[in-house]
């Protein structure tokens, strides 16, 4: 043993030597913010980011767009220049995500509520506009419903919209929406079709999974389609199919309406002012959350911050509002930023 300790030691220093300088090379080679998460709050990120590459001396940060659910996996992998300083998220972090985290090491995560946003069903502008209640758009998009007696539970026997209510155009249903990953799908499920399939008497009468399962399983016959995170690509498609419905954040309705409308919910049209005042029924948060242990060690993370929570940025005339984000109340705002200022970690009691 003695005979190696020389030789074994030399090599031990040599590869701790190495080992060093390639740490510290992979950590100067990341001078920038990287940001995932959310298709949603996609576009407003972007927004602020390109602003703060150009009004300081900090790169530009990356965003790549995952999804919410996509964002948080990549988020909470772990802590170091491989994993991603913020994640998006159009839904608020969830118990099992912030533990998820924690077994990584991620342990201190600052909560940014950023502003509001409304889920749209939109279609074709061509195309009749459809005035619609959380419980018809239940009864197009589950799998199973109630029967006609409300006796009991049937697979969803609606092939066109006139076929729930002779009111709605006779096309057949056919309605473009997100994945499970994203966290408008994760919106919509619970602000319409929990709320859609609630209405019902006979989902009273049903036990917890049962419920769960009627209210949240969507159709897999072709009258809900998976269109990905690319709000953008949804669009592209309800141009080329004008008889289909799209689901997608309201921001994505404002820079688009050369090409879609929106359809009414409860006799409400998706607009800034009734998601702003609460009166249309289908408005969610949009948030950002930080690695704390980022902070200090990524450049810029602070600075970016600051460009966000700006009033020049999130305030009742700041730039994201001319993207159709709605921006929080002003007392919810002022609390939201000393959070942010203080790098406050997320608690989610209530």
């Amino acid at each position: 043993m003695g005979r190696y300790s020389a030789s074994f030691v030399s090599c031990v220093s040599a590869f701790g030597a190495a080992f060093l300088v390639q740490t510290a090379h992979a950590q100067a080679a990341r001078d920038y913010i990287s940001i995932v998460g959310s298709s949603t709050v996609y576009p407003f990120s972007t927004v602020v980011a390109e602003r703060f590459g150009r009004t300081t001396d900090f790169s530009t940060p990356t965003i790549e767009s995952t999804g919410s659910g996509g964002g948080f996996k990549l988020f909470c992998s772990g802590v170091g220049v491989q994993y991603p300083d913020i994640t998006n998220s159009s839904r608020r972090v969830r118990q099992s995500e912030i533990d998820e985290c924690a077994d990584n090491g991620v342990r201190d995560i600052v909560e940014v509520k950023i502003g509001y946003d409304g889920i749209v069903l939109a279609n074709f502008n061509g195309a009749p506009m459809y005035r619609l209640t959380r419980e018809q758009i239940y009864l197009a998009l589950a799998k199973t419903v109630p029967d006609s007696a409300g006796s009991g539970l049937i697979p969803n026997p609606y092939v066109s919209w006139s076929d729930i209510d002779a009111g709605l155009p006779n096309v057949r249903i056919e309605v473009l929406g997100p994945p499970p990953t994203s966290g408008t799908r994760d919106a919509f499920v619970e602000l319409v079709m929990l709320a859609g399939c609630e209405a019902f008497p006979v989902i009273e009468t049903l036990a917890g999974d049962e419920r769960d399962a009627a209210c949240f399983t969507m159709r897999e016959d072709g009258a809900f389609i998976e269109a990905g995170e690319n709000d953008n690509l949804i669009v592209q498609k309800l141009e080329a199919n004008p008889t289909a419905l799209g689901i997608f954040g309201f921001s994505f309705l404002d820079q688009n309406q050369d090409k879609v409308q929106g359809s009414l919910i409860g006799g409400i049209s998706p607009e800034f002012d009734s998601i702003a005042d609460g009166s249309y029924p289908v408005s969610r948060p949009l948030y950002s959350y930080v690695k704390k242990l980022h902070v200090g060690e990524i450049p810029g993370i602070e600075e970016f911050l600051a460009e966000l929570t700006s009033e020049a940025a999130w305030g009742d005339f700041g730039y994201l509002s001319d993207r159709g984000l709605i921006p929080l109340p002003q007392a919810e705002r002022q609390a939201v930023l000393q959070a942010v200022q203080g790098l406050e970690n997320v608690s989610l009691s209530p």
